[in-house]
């Protein structure tokens, strides 16, 4: 009888928190393929393993997760997957993504993105574009070209290897934003803050500026293949070597 109890409570419990596992989904994506997902209320992590297909799980939370959506906008050589809240339940409810993608194939994560929630992306190669508004961006693993954002949240990315001709852009209003690369990392620096720290052990020489607040530091390594921006308005902004 007590035992019954219990399972009742924690039953209750976790309906009271509106949890569930709502998505399930595996998907064959072809290498260069894109991948879309946009957030509201909730994480994104994603992951790099030995499968060969994509397999993503959202879980429903919060008050009135029963009316959250979870749009699959797919077709061809694209995954897209969106979240949709009624109107009155923005802020209350949503959903969190967990992502498995094949560690090898590279392909094109064209937009990561969520409202309020974190961003986590490890063990992936291919061009990768993240943003949070009010949460952090957490990059680690990474071989290819990467972007990542937040509004308030830190942004923070490890680079294996940086491939292809283009720039990368790692950006924050009021967070810190911290970089680390390999000790051979092939580009054209430029970081700035406007009111915070700049740190680096690369060969870069760090100025402040003449007139009006902020510091910047630009420089070339190597051949300069690509382009490295690094910016925050009240953050610390670091690049290191791995």
């Amino acid at each position: 009888m007590r035992r019954g109890i219990i399972v009742s409570i924690a039953l209750a419990f976790s309906l009271q928190l509106g949890i569930a596992q709502d998505f399930r989904k595996s998907y064959a994506l072809a290498p260069g393929g894109q991948i879309v997902i946009g957030n509201i209320l909730g994480d994104i992590k994603i992951e790099g393993h030995k499968g060969t297909v994509i397999e993503v799980v959202a879980n429903k939370k919060g008050i009135g997760h029963d009316q959250v959506e979870i749009r699959d906008q797919s077709i061809g050589d694209r995954i897209e997957l969106h979240v949709v809240s009624p109107k009155f339940d923005i802020g209350r409810a949503g959903a969190d993504f967990q992502v498995k993608v094949p560690s090898t194939a590279g392909y094109n994560f064209s937009r990561i993105s969520t409202y309020d929630g974190n961003v986590e992306i490890s063990d992936v190669t291919g061009r990768l574009r993240a943003e949070s508004v009010r949460g952090n961006v957490e990059i680690k693993g990474v071989s290819g070209l990467v972007s990542a954002s937040s509004h308030s949240g830190h942004v923070s990315v490890e680079i294996n290897q940086a491939h292809g001709r283009n720039h990368m852009r790692f950006s924050s209003i009021s967070g810190n934003v911290t970089a680390r690369a390999p000790a051979g990392l092939n580009a054209l620096i430029d970081m700035s803050s406007m009111s915070g720290q700049l740190k680096t052990d690369f060969p870069i020489e760090i100025q402040e500026r003449r007139h009006g607040p902020g510091k910047s530091a630009r420089g070339r390594l190597g051949g300069g293949k690509q382009l490295l921006f690094m910016t925050s308005v009240s953050g610390t902004v670091s690049l290191y070597q791995k």
